[in-house]
């Protein structure tokens, strides 16, 4: 069984998500498992991020990791931003 996952993620600005999207990206190239992939699309101020995995626990690892990726490269822009 096959399944996959559609977020589209809102910036408030462009930059934002272009560094976001910085960030996603190697991660998207270099998947660290088969058993699931990503494609990253910056569209403006947003993100899409299309998951597509061989089951509902792959998929559930790989949203997992990839909306904690973007967590952490929006804490990273924000703790540098406060300095």
């Amino acid at each position: 069984m096959r399944a996959r996952a559609v977020i589209r993620l809102g910036f408030p600005s462009e930059d934002r998500s272009r560094i976001v999207f910085g960030a996603l990206e190697p991660e998207a190239r270099t998947a660290p498992s088969h058993r699931s992939k990503v494609l990253v699309e910056r569209r403006g101020r947003s993100l899409v991020l299309t998951l597509e995995a061989r089951d509902t626990s792959a998929l559930r690892a790989a949203v997992n990791s990839h909306l904690r990726f973007v967590y952490l490269a929006e804490a990273a822009v924000d703790a540098v931003k406060d300095l």
